[in-house]
């Protein structure tokens, strides 16, 4: 019998029948990482409900400004510590084995990298990096964080005492008398607006990534969505294109998605059962090391 989280013989065969022999690049998403103890938007088990921080907001207001980098603060430790689980592993193998050509990723955590994945388009950026909106310099976001952490001192104790819970995005849940209480530092080089190195929500993803992702798909004649229930445009248009070119498109998600009826095979099913399922089918198995995180 099957694992309830394991995917079923059939659904497993149509996923390796759809890639194998096939160019496949696979398209992930938030779903790819929550076994990595990073909360998501919309699957099951997802954090409270709440809008993410909009560009123009984050640009306009700097109550907002103030607010966002308050929680990031408390919330980077989720990001920073989170490291690639089974679903990562399994890419990476699959890319070693030469049966994936390259990822297209929504997420913003760096675990495809960490995991051994080579060819990666990261479509949102990279959190682990901050930018500064005036003079465009580019540092480590470890950095960034010590220097909030020294000039929030006094402060950080009455965060603690308030517990905030992990929310998406490297986000935390905090009350906004808290939030409006702490106090961003500026680019140190020009006194600048610093933003983390991702792209947020009514903000356009840069045209050279855009043009890095199309490349790679171009290169597809299969498409493997991971982890993704493809609400967000920037990712659902590679299903579209994909659907306009005939390219087959197989989804593996918990839950349904909006690509749903552009898929040949659609797994309903853990990232981290399926991916490792189908790597050891098609003779890409991960280390074994690589199941410990």
């Amino acid at each position: 019998m099957t694992a309830p989280d394991e995917p079923s013989a059939p659904d497993l065969d149509a996923l390796v029948g759809l890639v194998r022999g096939r160019q496949v690049v696979a398209l992930t998403g938030a779903g790819c990482s929550t076994e990595s103890g990073i909360p998501d938007y919309r699957g099951p088990g997802r954090a409270p409900k709440r809008a993410p921080i909009q560009y123009r907001e984050f640009v306009t207001d700097e109550r907002a400004r103030r607010r966002y980098w308050a929680r990031a603060t408390l919330g980077w430790a989720t990001l920073r510590d989170a490291r690639p689980n089974p679903t990562h592993h399994a890419l990476a193998a699959l890319e070693r084995a030469g049966a994936v050509a390259g990822l297209i990723t929504q997420n913003v955590d760096g675990l495809h990298g960490a995991a051994g994945s080579a060819r990666v388009v990261e479509l949102h950026g990279a959190i682990a990096h901050v930018r500064c909106l005036g003079c465009g310099a580019r540092q480590p976001r470890a950095a960034h964080h010590a220097r909030l952490l020294a000039a929030n001192a006094a402060w950080l104790p009455r965060a603690a005492a308030a517990r905030a819970a992990a929310a998406p995005d490297g986000d935390a849940v905090l009350p906004d008398d808290l939030a409006h209480a702490f106090e961003p530092v500026p680019c140190a080089g020009c006194g600048g607006v610093l933003k983390p190195d991702v792209v947020f929500f009514g903000e356009n993803v840069p045209p050279d990534v855009t043009a890095a992702a199309w490349a790679l798909f171009d290169a597809a004649d299969a498409l493997l969505v991971i982890g993704s229930s493809l609400t967000v445009f920037s990712g659902y248009r590679f299903v579209r294109r994909a659907a306009e070119r005939g390219v087959p498109v197989a989804i593996v998600n918990q839950g349904p998605t909006r690509g749903d009826a552009e898929a040949a095979v659609r797994v309903d099913g853990r990232a981290g059962a399926v991916l490792p399922a189908l790597a050891a089918r098609l003779g890409a198995v991960a280390p074994a090391r690589a199941a410990v995180y």
